[in-house]
């Protein structure tokens, strides 16, 4: 199902502001030789800094070692996925890479960001989140987690590619979206100065939305570099484009059926729509989150790939 990766392998994929850790000069380290917790020497290649070099051991050995602290980690990058059912949507795209819904986009997107990182040998790790933590890995940079991050990812598609909309089966379980304190806890249990990449349509109920800016704020409180993909799809759920027929849509998440005429109240949810969305750009500005728009409608190719390339430049 990830045959596509081998596309994105150029890429690299940096940390735009100061993270716990570097690897190889691709990271800005926050720490710039701060004696931390001593871990090891290592040999002093030509052209480094001379900043950490143990010249007492040089005088010993007549070479050159630089020393290592335990805080000269790799870049810690959780992938947090919003899989409440509301990321099902649309339905009809389901299973399909050129247009996915909102939970294959968060799936695929999830696995390039995961290859790029296993090869700049960054540590990640992978949450999905609901009316809590359905799961939380810890952070690792092997090949062999990184099948074990896709396999999660698989398992994640499997119920979406059978899936017919009203004719689902009635048996699978609605997950709702309460991610708010899923968020808080995830603030407090992850390595400080972490990176976060949330994936989410941030489809709350309106008493939910300034908690929701209140752990996004929690986050970058505790240090972590948070990436928002706001994940919407822009024509059926931002400009509500429905033929004007009596049409019944039903909530992915409750189950609940309403038979409603589209023109009779297209202007007013438009309005609805675009202020909240404005509410969430200008909260993720204020906290200095990096926000990114996506239109799952646009595919995945017109969506991520220049978004990466975008990051590269400013690098």
């Amino acid at each position: 199902m990830f045959e596509d990766l081998e596309r994105y392998k150029s890429l690299d994929f940096y940390a735009r502001q100061t993270v716990e850790g570097f690897i190889a000069g691709l990271h800005r380290s926050p720490f710039h030789g701060f004696s931390v917790e001593f871990a090891e020497h290592r040999q002093y290649s030509q052209g480094e800094s001379t900043r950490n070099i143990d010249w007492k051991l040089y005088g010993r050995t007549d070479k050159l070692f630089v020393k290592r602290y335990e805080e000269e980690t790799n870049l810690r990058c959780q992938l947090v996925i919003d899989h409440s059912s509301s990321m099902l949507l649309p339905t009809e795209g389901q299973g399909n890479l050129k247009q996915p819904n909102k939970l294959t986009f968060a799936c695929y997107a999830a696995a390039v960001l995961s290859e790029l990182l296993v090869r700049q040998r960054d540590a990640f790790g992978l949450s999905l989140l609901s009316d809590g933590i359905d799961l939380q890995t810890d952070c690792r940079s092997s090949r062999a987690f990184q099948q074990y991050i896709l396999q999660l990812l698989e398992a994640e598609l499997k119920p979406v590619a059978g899936n017919k909309g009203r004719n689902a089966d009635k048996s699978e379980a609605l997950r709702g979206t309460q991610i708010t304190e899923a968020l808080h806890l995830t603030a407090e249990r992850l390595h400080r100065r972490s990176m976060v990449v949330i994936f989410t349509d941030a489809l709350v109920k309106p008493s939910d939305r300034d908690p929701l800016m209140d752990a996004l704020r929690h986050l970058r409180h505790c240090k972590h570099e948070v990436l928002l993909f706001h994940t919407l799809h822009h024509a059926q759920e931002v400009e509500f484009e429905f033929a004007n027929r009596p049409t019944e849509f039903i909530d992915l998440e409750s189950g609940r059926h309403l038979k409603v005429m589209p023109s009779e109240v297209t202007e007013r949810y438009r309005e609805i729509m675009r202020q909240q969305t404005a509410d969430l750009k200008r909260h993720a500005i204020q906290y200095r989150i990096d926000y990114q728009p996506i239109d799952v409608g646009l595919g995945m190719e017109q969506v991520l790939l220049p978004y990466l390339l975008k990051r590269s430049r400013h690098q």
